[in-house]
């Protein structure tokens, strides 16, 4: 048989290859804790499951959503504008994803031709990068480093390169670095864009989990941010709907309404009762967003503090449902550390280089599992003997 020259640029994804290996391990009959993959544990607040449920249980909605509800459209609206202080235009500005991979993977389709250059982040979450590579783009890196605070340097970009770019991929708070961006840093990034007349593409899925009196907005809540580009947001994080698969491309009307086009010919929309529980969720009553804040907020304390006091050191992260860190002292590769860390500990964790060059000498951490599970990690991790080496 033969195949596309297409599938020559991907390997196994990373969380393919990090589940095949707990597979392994488990058989093997070790207990894992994994910390890799970001599967939130957190389900949906009892009122957005009824409506989920309900909403089922009507056979009228089994049939093709072909497209998005008018009703799911002004939630997204309602939302935004209470949330944010965004005024969007449901018809025009505004279409549903099957959650934000969906949307990342297929964006770059209706902006990049093969050849064409987008700016990605270094490290990144991998379909940033997966999504225009699809489109046969070449990518420049922006290299996220700790000196900048995981900000995108715009002086740093090669400005040929920019000239040449059509489409850029940014994202705060960020995954995997969990940096938070300022406003004034979305000042620059907006006055960059329009400078080159470059896309923006703004991946906002944690904006929710910002921890020590952090707030985060959103991107299009600053001025010209519509005029050149769109943003993501996610209700699998903040409401533990990812199983559910929703997410909104909110923004620009003319990337909203070609990547809407691009979706009529790949996707038969939204099933009719996950577009009942995103209207639930995101216009219901908001008490469980704070509830599962705290709850990741006192998991990231736990693993951190806990894996400082063992001496591996660890800071807090100010937002996401993530770690990042540092590799323990005496290692440098991330990937033969983290096949080291399952086979001693059990635990499973992400390595850094998985997230691109830039990540390399570093470890994602997901804040997944229940505290006293998070506890079990770290007694495993102190008796292993790994911190010693």
């Amino acid at each position: 048989m033969q195949f596309s020259k297409r599938m020559e640029r991907f390997g196994s994804g990373i969380f393919s290859v990090l589940l095949e290996q707990k597979r392994q391990a488990i058989a093997a009959g070790k207990k894992v804790v994994d910390l890799s993959v970001g599967t939130p544990n957190i389900p949906p607040a009892p009122h957005i499951i009824k409506a989920l449920t309900d909403a089922a249980s009507d056979p009228a909605n089994y049939v093709y959503a072909i497209k998005d509800s008018a009703a799911l459209l002004k939630a997204a609206a309602y939302w935004y504008k209470t949330r944010y202080g965004v005024e969007l235009d449901p018809e025009t500005e505004i279409v549903s994803l099957l959650g934000s991979q969906d949307g990342l993977s297929h964006l770059a389709l209706t902006i990049a031709d093969e050849g064409d250059t987008v700016l990605v982040p270094d490290p990144c979450y991998p379909v940033f990068a997966d999504g225009p590579a699809l489109a046969g783009a070449r990518l420049v890196y922006m290299p996220l480093k700790p000196e900048n605070n995981y900000l995108v340097d715009f002086d740093a970009i090669d400005p040929e390169d920019a000239k040449k770019a059509k489409l850029m991929v940014v994202s705060y708070p960020n995954n995997p670095t969990t940096a938070a961006a300022p406003d004034w840093w979305y000042e620059k990034l907006i006055a960059f864009a329009k400078k080159y007349e470059i896309i923006v593409l703004h991946d906002n899925a944690y904006s929710e989990l910002a921890f020590d009196g952090l707030k985060c907005g959103s991107f299009l809540a600053h001025e010209g941010a519509k005029e050149v580009g769109v943003e993501f947001n996610s209700l699998s994080k903040t409401y533990g709907l990812a199983g559910a698969r929703i997410g909104f491309c909110l923004g620009n009307a003319e990337v909203v309404q070609k990547l809407g086009q691009l979706k009529s010919n790949l996707d038969y929309g939204m099933f009719l009762p996950v577009q009942a529980a995103a209207i639930a969720a995101i216009t219901g009553d908001q008490s469980c967003v704070g509830t599962t804040r705290e709850a990741y907020r006192k998991r990231r304390d736990i693993l951190c503090d806990g894996l400082t006091a063992i001496g591996w050191k660890v800071d807090r992260s100010p937002a996401t449902m993530f770690v990042w860190a540092s590799l323990p002292d005496g290692y440098t590769d991330s990937v033969q550390f983290c096949r080291e860390l399952l086979e001693k500990s059990g635990v499973m964790v992400t390595p850094g280089a998985a997230f691109g060059p830039s990540g390399e000498g570093h470890v994602r951490m997901a804040l997944v599992q229940s505290d006293e599970e998070m506890r079990w990690a770290i007694d495993s991790i102190a008796k292993s003997g790994i911190l010693k080496k």
